[in-house]
């Protein structure tokens, strides 16, 4: 990484240095809000699922 800004600071081109770390910092955050909003979507089914079974459990007792 290092050798990376040495090459980009001796060709003054730090701007786009820096819009590149912001566009993969940005990209990296999206892909992790995706990932946990898809594991708590995940979660919810799996507790309707449950509520569900519950409520046939005690159906059929009554």
């Amino acid at each position: 990484m290092t050798d990376l800004v040495d090459i980009f600071s001796q060709k003054g081109d730090l701007a786009h240095l820096a819009l590149f770390l912001w566009a993969s910092s940005s990209s990296a955050l999206a892909v992790y809000a995706l990932r946990e909003l898809a594991a708590t979507s995940r979660r919810f089914d799996d507790f309707v699922q449950s509520l569900a079974h519950f409520n046939d459990i005690l159906r059929r007792r009554s």
